[in-house]
């Protein structure tokens, strides 16, 4: 029997199979960086403009089906602004010298061509934190997040605090008022998503709620409300 190497370069998706576009089998014209060059920046795609910065993938993932994982899990808005390398090399399983290059990519746009993460938006109602917020109904893995705002209710910071199931006795609170005190911010809307789509509050959405509530009051940082995200829809736990 002759060795078969398995080929992971097709997905299932509601049964059906779909082959992923491996770089080097694209005609020339269409592979990320020749297409660039020859139509510019603006007709490629987050995903294709993601493989260039990356490069290259590894022995286990090839370019193209890294960078659509990475937007697809961690989400646009959220990795954008994830500023710590390790913490991208935690939750999505990519090596730290590729999470450096993503970190390294995003934070040149913050300083040459964008305004602070939020600009003017103001947020004052838990309908508005959801119209910020509603990619994250589309994720495929629970994801816990923080909006920082300052006495004004402006955006001043959001960012991805946690991938994954959330249990009350593993949110750590430093993690989630630290950019509250780098921002110098007043108050936070934390938000998570249900990828099954049922929004209603677990014990444990409760308890770590609670435990935020308590921590904001001795920090005087407050937390305004806790979200929980699904598919264009959300619920309000405070």
């Amino acid at each position: 029997m002759p060795y078969k190497i398995s080929d992971h370069s097709f997905v299932l998706n509601h049964g059906k199979q779909y082959k992923i576009a491996r770089v080097k089998d694209l005609p020339d014209d269409e592979k990320p960086r020749e297409k660039m060059i020859k139509d510019g920046a603006g007709t490629l795609s987050s995903v294709e403009l993601l493989a260039i910065v990356l490069n290259v993938g590894t022995k286990k993932e090839e370019v193209f089906a890294m960078s659509s994982r990475l937007l697809r899990e961690y989400g646009e808005k959220g990795i954008a602004y994830q500023k710590d390398p390790s913490v991208i090399e935690r939750d999505l399983d990519i090596p730290l010298a590729k999470a450096c290059q993503i970190v390294a990519c995003f934070e040149l746009g913050r300083r040459f061509y964008q305004k602070k993460p939020g600009g003017s938006i103001s947020i004052r109602t838990a309908k508005q934190a959801f119209e910020y917020l509603k990619d994250m109904g589309h994720l495929n893995k629970e994801q816990f997040r923080g909006l920082y705002l300052n006495t004004h209710y402006q955006l001043i910071h959001d960012e991805v605090i946690s991938i994954g199931t959330l249990d009350a006795s593993l949110v750590n609170a430093r993690e989630v008022f630290r950019p509250a005190l780098e921002y110098s911010a007043a108050a936070i809307i934390i938000a998570h998503n249900h990828p099954s789509g049922v929004i209603k509050a677990t014990k444990a959405d409760v308890e770590i709620t609670n435990k935020l509530i308590e921590a904001g009051h001795i920090m005087d940082i407050e937390v305004l409300d806790h979200l929980i995200i699904g598919k264009n829809k959300f619920a309000s736990i405070i």
